[in-house]
């Protein structure tokens, strides 16, 4: 009986020593998925960053024609002379004569603007499309004041105030590329 004791105190002994072994490494193992599964976590949240990252830079690549081409809506302070030739172009193309009697700053702090007048001559039909086209130039521009007075038989002469959107001319050039950063993943 003594023997059988001791045999049942063994085996006793060695299951508890199995359940204390194999609760450390249940224990272990678990500690261990969990980190993997923190590090799991972390590796999706960059790759998801890093997607939208990219996602971002192809929608700004895409945006950036319109970009400048709204730009190009806007006359730059330093590019009012070159708008002037092509308005006074316009008038010539139509058949009437131009003259620019003032060139002046808006006073909005909000929106920048130029403050443009001018004088057209010419026959009425001729004044009036050369009025039509530069109220529809591809440009900001809205009529502020606009007279007309019959000169001669004739010949009509219109005073047009215009008020043209402008950029500063540091924004004129354009916005600068943003610089390119590389996501890396190596650290993880």
């Amino acid at each position: 009986m003594k023997s059988s004791l001791t045999r049942l105190l063994i085996w006793i002994s060695v299951c508890a020593a199995s359940l204390a072994v194999y609760g450390f490494w249940y224990s272990a193992i678990a500690g261990r998925s969990a980190a993997v599964a923190d590090l799991q976590s972390q590796i999706d949240n960059r790759m998801e960053a890093a997607g939208r990252v990219a996602a971002a830079r192809t929608a700004l690549a895409e945006i950036a024609g319109d970009e400048s081409a709204v730009q190009n809506y806007f006359v730059p302070e330093t590019g009012v002379v070159p708008f002037i030739d092509n308005l006074e172009a316009r008038a010539l193309a139509r058949g009437t004569a131009m003259k620019v009697l003032s060139v002046s700053v808006g006073n909005s702090a909000k929106k920048p603007t130029l403050v443009l007048s001018f004088s057209i001559r010419g026959t009425f039909d001729a004044v009036m499309r050369t009025v039509g086209a530069i109220e529809y130039a591809p440009y900001d521009i809205s009529v502020s004041r606009l007279s007309l007075v019959k000169e001669e038989k004739s010949s009509w002469n219109a005073t047009l105030e215009l008020i043209v959107g402008s950029v500063p001319a540091s924004v004129a050039t354009s916005t600068r590329e943003a610089v390119r950063k590389s996501v890396s993943f190596h650290g993880i």
